[in-house]
């Protein structure tokens, strides 16, 4: 399946139509070539995900969203990272479960699904037997999804933006909800309710993250309540203070600060006056540049 449906690239929702086979790149700035930039042992998602033992991360180069914020700007914008196989991808998956990850963590492989698909299929008949998480933006195509039902465990997706205009001023586009939402029901419906095994390893299920700006707490409690409001306890609910302003958002003076303790406050008590129970909340400084691992190819 490598090139398959990369020759004219409609995978994530930007439906660039570019032909990445033969060396294009659409929005997300990738060929049809494997770029991964870390491969190694996290330690700070959500305690399901992590555990004591990390979980196995593999960061690909490229995103089709593009946030003006990123933590991970450098691979975002792909540029760092090593070109690799789809044989070595499959390799890499296997080292991770040799060094006891709880899981193997796909990080931003929206525009890499097909090259995936094929490296799970390779590591599987050489014995990986981990669960698979797919850690991504929310920004995703139903159509896309539904070609990973079987491959994927546990769907990590974010949840951004409810309002269009503040999407479009920092993603670069007004239609984040509407695909947002549709993936979302699209994950669920593929692996249903969340279940763990007998260390609190989430083996199925969703977790969907929101990430709290400074300055949006309106917008994030209207998504806090429409993630409830449409899926109740069929999902976790992750929500983050870890905000860290980085150098590129000074263009952005609005987002040139950290989230202040009373604004996540405010948004926790709100989710929890809905009844919320099945969720992830943060504590203490989380933050910081220390919490963005550096991408030296470790790993790859």
């Amino acid at each position: 399946m490598s090139t398959k449906l990369l020759d004219d690239c409609t995978l994530c929702p930007r439906n660039c139509h570019v032909d990445r086979t033969h060396g294009q790149k659409g929005y997300c700035r990738e060929t049809a070539e494997l770029v991964v930039a870390r491969a190694a042992l996290h330690m700070w998602e959500e305690p399901c995900i992590s555990g004591e033992n990390g979980s196995g991360t593999v960061f690909f180069s490229g995103c089709s969203m593009g946030c003006v914020y990123c933590q991970n700007y450098n691979i975002a914008k792909g540029l760092v990272g090593k070109k690799i196989t789809v044989e070595r991808l499959a390799d890499i998956f296997k080292e991770l479960q040799e060094r006891k990850a709880n899981n193997i963590n796909l990080v931003t492989p929206s525009h890499y699904v097909p090259q995936i698909i094929d490296a799970i299929k390779l590591s599987r008949k050489k014995g990986l037997s981990l669960p698979i998480v797919y850690n991504c933006s929310g920004y995703e195509k139903a159509e896309t999804l539904k070609l990973l039902t079987g491959y994927v465990d546990v769907y990590l997706p974010d949840f951004k933006y409810m309002a269009k205009d503040i999407s479009k001023k920092y993603s670069n586009v007004e239609n984040y909800f509407e695909y947002a939402s549709e993936a979302i029901r699209e994950m669920v419906r593929q692996v249903g309710e969340p279940s763990f095994n007998e260390h609190g390893i989430m083996i199925k299920g969703v977790i969907v993250r929101h990430l709290l700006l400074p300055g949006y707490l309106e917008d994030s409690k209207e998504i806090i309540k429409y993630l409830y409001e449409s899926f109740g306890d069929t999902i976790f609910i992750s929500i983050m203070n870890q905000y860290t302003p980085l150098a590129q958002v000074k263009k952005y003076p609005e987002l040139d600060r950290r989230v202040t303790a009373k604004e996540y406050n405010e948004l926790v008590d709100y989710a929890i006056s809905l009844g919320i129970e099945n969720g992830f909340i943060q504590e203490g400084e989380t933050a910081s540049d220390s919490f963005i691992p550096e991408f030296y190819q470790e790993g790859v």
